[in-house]
């Protein structure tokens, strides 16, 4: 299954604690716990571009598998990392924060970020 397309956040959990672990500021958190974010996935063989659009923030990431890209984190840091593929999972460690994305049918993904014990867990059906 091909990742490739166009996702909206459909549901989230525990978007407030991790969003406070990960160092956030109060007045971000709470502007974004309540945007649909837009995940558009586009998908080359092995390089991948990710672009988030979270009301006026966009983050755009693009990497290949398997190889040190810089990405940005959810507070806007760069930083170097290697983006691995299993299966229909992609997984990265971002500065202490383990990111899986998984592909679960052809419509939905399912972002789960944990840092410490949270769990943050984004679920996005294709549009």
């Amino acid at each position: 299954m091909a990742f490739s397309g166009k996702y909206q956040l459909e549901t989230q959990e525990n978007f407030e604690p991790f969003m406070k672990a990960v160092g956030l500021p109060d007045d971000l958190i709470q502007k974004g716990k309540d945007i649909k974010s837009i995940s558009e996935i586009e998908e080359s063989g092995d390089k991948f571009k990710v672009t988030v659009t979270t009301g006026s923030k966009v983050l755009i990431n693009t990497f290949t598998i398997g190889q040190e890209a810089e990405l940005e984190t959810l507070n806007g840091e760069k930083v170097k990392a290697v983006v691995r593929r299993e299966g229909n999972k992609l997984k990265v460690t971002l500065k202490g924060v383990e990111s899986v994305t998984e592909l679960v049918d052809g419509n939905t993904i399912v972002n789960t970020m944990t840092v410490g014990d949270i769990v943050y867990k984004r679920t996005s059906k294709r549009i």
